[in-house]
């Protein structure tokens, strides 16, 4: 198993996207990692020894910064880290390929280095967000299209399914079309439309979730249009992390809740846990030929282990791609 990984790509490159790396590389006999970026900033950026046996570093000097546009940027600098990367995954060197970089260059590399899968219209990025119950929900698209028509709708519930059911082993994974009521007129034109195709052609439809629902195991999957989800997400990255900020500032000020804290304190880290978005490591570009895995920027060494162990590798050996290429082949939903 062969990953590229983007050492330059993220707020807090290349320490620790490299320690990301080797935690992954531990977890895993059968793991390889090239790491692609600036060697002397890599090794400068950790005091981790490097198993150069199944961790290697791939020199290139260019970087794309967050700030540059994307298309431009995936075009000119042919030498920059995440394009070496894509590059390793399309000549076959590697299997799969991680960044925390610029998000729509790494959208433009998907597409013009690695390509659509068969049948495929448009890409989407997709996330799994913890839930209270734990497993965790598939939700697309969280930013790859800013607006979605409704046979691309069709196409993410159709790949989300693919990805619940192979990568977090859901059995018949429910499929709902994220909304702002239950009712099926609800929404505008373009979900309205997506409905109808939805309950024409998944036997697992379950209809619409309204954002409330989407904690409640209403559904496995949750399908929607990239300005959509990608609000959702962070939504709730927001609320998530301050609710737990204001908490510990609360139970600061009071000595009371200090002593009662600390026979809770196992409580807190199980609520934590469950929700921590790191667990499940980044966003998948799912619709691209090659798995291509999107982290956040702020991303830290958790997440970039976990986006390799848990979701590039998970998605190679199950042959996802592969699953979904066969699905739209035998399926009325071609492109």
């Amino acid at each position: 198993m062969r990953v590229a990984v983007d050492a330059m790509g993220g707020d807090h490159a290349p320490g620790e996207i490299v320690k990301g790396a080797i935690m992954a590389v531990e977890k895993s006999p059968e793991l390889e990692v090239t790491l692609v970026g600036a060697e002397e900033a890599i090794l400068r950026s950790t005091t981790q020894k490097i198993n150069s046996s199944r961790i290697r570093i791939m020199h290139t000097d260019e970087a794309i910064g967050n700030d540059e546009d994307p298309g431009l940027a995936i075009r000119r600098k042919k030498k920059a880290s995440m394009v070496a990367a894509m590059q390793l995954v399309r000549s076959g060197q590697a299997d799969a390929v991680v960044s925390a970089g610029n998000t729509g260059a790494l959208m433009a590399g998907g597409l013009l280095f690695l390509g659509r899968i068969p049948g495929i219209k448009r890409p989407a990025l997709l996330t799994v967000i913890p839930t209270f119950e734990g497993g965790g929900i598939v939700v697309l698209d969280v930013g790859a299209n800013m607006d979605a028509k409704a046979d691309h709708m069709i196409q993410y519930a159709l790949m989300g399914n693919i990805y619940a059911s192979q990568v977090l082993g859901k059995k018949n994974p429910r499929v709902g079309l994220l909304n702002v009521g239950s009712e099926q007129n609800k929404g505008n034109q373009q979900v309205k439309l997506a409905y109808g195709l939805l309950g024409e052609h998944l036997n697992n439809f379950v209809g619409n979730v309204e954002p409330k629902e989407m904690f409640q195991n209403k559904a496995d999957v949750l399908v929607c249009d990239g300005f959509v989800g990608n609000v959702l997400l962070k939504t709730i990255e927001g609320v998530s992390r301050d609710i737990f900020a204001l908490l510990k500032e609360e139970i600061k000020k009071d000595i009371k809740a200090r002593l009662a804290s600390t026979l809770l304190l196992s409580v807190f880290r199980r609520v934590r846990t469950s929700l921590d978005d790191s667990e499940h490591g980044g966003a998948l570009l799912i619709g691209v030929k090659g798995v291509c895995i999107k982290c956040h920027g702020s991303s830290q060494g958790k997440a970039i282990s976990q986006a390799i162990f848990r979701q590039a590798m998970v998605t190679v050996n199950n042959k996802t791609n592969e699953k979904i290429a066969e699905t739209l082949r035998l399926s009325k939903l071609k492109g």
